[in-house]
């Protein structure tokens, strides 16, 4: 089955992308996974210097998903232009570099930066190179007294703007939203009209836990983001949504996608690749064995390719065939 998936200028060998921060920085992946079967690796969110990120306890498991308060840990764009990115060019896998910041100039800093640094390259042919540039707009606006950019589509947009201006135009800028909004595809259009290449669907649903021994927040940043199968119906809404309102533009979809079925119904609702994240952690070996779900998946319903299950669920329903009725005989009509 023909897998290969346009973003953009860049084609990927398939549809299906790590979640960022889910996989590591690779290495920890690597051994569980063949990262160049991979469509692309995304890296976790890299902020202009280290973070150790918030203090424990940061993780609480919830029914059907997990609850993180992370606070964006890293070793900071220094590190990650030295070691990381060196590291993931050299395994020929397709590399999106997730970014963030605190004002719109640091997201333009860390991107200018990035596109300078010698293991960034236009992807050719897609293996081995940057293939993508992920703009986490989900991240504290310092100048907006830290409500995230994402939540207003001016904000995202300006975040977007500053990003694309300092990224080669062959690469693809993805916006990754938060579907914590009253109007997803508001903000959606504000970051096309910006100049994003493509979405990347969703970002965690902010949540809370209580632990029952303390009664006190189970995280000590007491909310964080859900993640996992509890907000698939929500995900999928999203990526619906957006395909609806901007059919043309590439979708990364995710949320609690553990089997080729998720996969699936992502693809069908508008998606034209998605992302796996948390299954990853506690199934680090899933990709391979979610794409061949998917290709028996689409192959038991007579579709040839991904990219033809891309926004199926939106086209009208095909009406019921109804054998016409049988021709009177000759001899009935004497």
């Amino acid at each position: 089955m023909n897998l290969t998936t346009p973003i953009g200028a860049v084609t990927l060998a398939n549809p299906l992308v790590t979640a960022s921060g889910c996989g590591g920085t690779g290495r920890e992946l690597a051994p569980y996974t063949d990262l160049s079967r991979l469509g692309a690796f995304t890296t976790a969110t890299v902020m202009a210097r280290p973070r150790a990120g918030r203090p424990t306890p940061r993780i609480a498991e919830t029914p059907s998903g997990l609850l993180n308060a992370m606070g964006l840990p890293g070793p900071g764009l220094e590190a990650f232009l030295a070691r990381e990115l060196p590291w993931l060019a050299a395994q020929d896998v397709p590399t999106v570099v997730s970014v963030g910041g605190n004002t719109v100039q640091e997201f333009a800093e860390i991107a200018t930066r990035l596109a300078a640094a010698p293991a960034f390259r236009v992807a050719a042919g897609g293996t081995g190179a940057v293939a993508g540039v992920e703009v986490n707009v989900a991240c504290p606006n310092a100048e907006d007294r830290g409500r995230m950019f994402a939540a207003a589509p001016a904000a995202a947009a300006e975040v977007v703007r500053a990003v694309r201006g300092a990224i080669h135009r062959d690469i693809p800028v993805l916006a990754k939203l938060s579907p914590d909004v009253t109007d997803i595809a508001t903000i959606a259009l504000a970051c096309a009209d910006a100049g994003a290449t493509g979405l990347s669907l969703i970002n965690t649903v902010s949540g809370l836990a209580i632990d029952p021994a303390t009664l006190r927040p189970a995280l000590s940043g007491v909310s964080g983001g859900l993640s996992g199968p509890a907000v698939r119906p929500v995900a999928l809404r999203c990526v619906f949504q957006v395909h609806a309102a901007i059919p043309d533009l590439p979708i990364v979809g995710g949320g609690g996608i553990a089997t080729g079925s998720d996969a699936l119904e992502f693809l069908v609702a508008g998606a034209t690749a998605f992302s796996v994240g948390t299954t990853l952690l506690h199934d680090p070996s899933a990709p391979q064995r979610i794409l061949r779900e998917l290709e028996e998946a689409l192959a038991a319903r007579g579709v040839a390719r991904p990219a033809d299950a891309v926004g199926m669920a939106h086209r009208p329903a095909s009406p019921p065939r109804i054998a016409p009725p049988p021709r009177p005989r000759i001899e009935e009509l004497t």
